[in-house]
């Protein structure tokens, strides 16, 4: 039958990788690097595939390809594919090694530099065997990562407009806070408003963040140009040191606002959001280690909300 023609034997599944290959590098010669195999290979599979499917996915140009609408439909279901043999991959090596396994947590900055830590450390102290690996990165590039079975949960602010293929969970609540080194001039100060503090140098989040995309709304609120002198950086060590050495201004969660030599100050951040939460795939089986982290985590969140 017409339907079962991708069941048929002659689907691949380095078809599937080599579609999303393409499709991340946007160019033959692109993908073929990323393989180490030649250009004549991925054309010849390309073709392969195109005509095992009897559409076209890819529209080639001088400059690259670009998916076309059958490509998209299917490139979907190629990574999704691909993510769930990954998952089978660690299931197994947990059951070929009888131990709890590894859990791979993407981070971004608002939210995970305390409750993450602590539950990772409370997690080990049970399972020393465990393995955790961090990963930091944009919001966006996270749950690329999550869906392509590379990370098995985020931790972070959650996002508003979720993705129907992600689950939040809420941890707990953090207020963001203006913050500066203690002795900037701002902090003389009784309640500085935005358009008190614009003329310094300012540290904001990355464009793709959530936390970025509600400062820049709250500028337009209070119809502020947003700074002209800034940097933009999520590292919150090279952050912490832009904070303490220059007269900068940075929007971060409380619990970074009173490490030593910060401060923050009485401006009021009424719009910004403040629900830091884990985010997981929706339709994946969860591993034992990625369960031990996750119930660490909402344990660690209760006790910060209560704290």
């Amino acid at each position: 039958m017409a339907h079962d023609k991708l069941l048929d034997g002659r689907l691949k599944l380095r078809h599937l990788t080599l579609a999303v290959t393409i499709d991340e590098h946007g160019t033959i010669v692109g993908a073929a690097q990323a393989l180490h195999v030649t250009q004549p290979v991925v054309t010849r599979g390309l073709r392969e595939l195109e005509s095992i499917l009897g559409v076209d996915l890819f529209d080639r140009g001088p400059r690259g390809v670009n998916a076309t609408p059958f490509g998209i439909a299917f490139l979907d279901h190629a990574r999704a594919v691909i993510a769930q043999l990954r998952q089978a991959e660690r299931q197994l090596e947990l059951l070929t090694s009888a131990d709890i396994g590894t859990v791979t947590v993407g981070i971004h900055l608002a939210g995970a530099n305390v409750i993450l830590p602590r539950a990772i450390a409370a997690v080990k102290a049970r399972h020393p065997s465990l393995t955790v690996v961090v990963r930091e990165s944009t919001p966006d590039v996270l749950t690329n990562a999550l869906m392509a079975g590379e990370c098995d949960l985020v931790v972070g602010r959650l996002s508003v407009d979720p993705s129907a293929e992600t689950v939040q969970r809420l941890l707990y609540r953090e207020p963001i806070r203006l913050v500066t080194r203690a002795d900037h001039p701002a902090q003389r100060l009784r309640a500085p408003r935005l358009d008190d503090l614009v003329q310094h140098p300012w540290i904001l989040p990355l464009e793709q963040t959530a936390l970025r995309a509600e400062l820049e709304a709250l500028f337009a609120q209070e119809g502020v140009d947003l700074p002209a002198n800034r940097v933009e950086c999520t590292s919150i060590l090279t952050l912490r040191e832009l904070l303490l050495r220059t007269d900068s201004v940075a929007a971060l969660p409380r619990s970074i606002a009173t490490e030593q030599g910060l401060r923050p100050l009485a401006t009021k951040l009424r719009s910004i959001g403040r629900a830091v939460g884990v985010t997981t795939p929706a339709n994946r089986p969860t591993s034992p280690a990625t369960k031990a982290l996750l119930d660490e985590l909402s344990r660690q969140g209760e006790l910060l909300e209560q704290g």
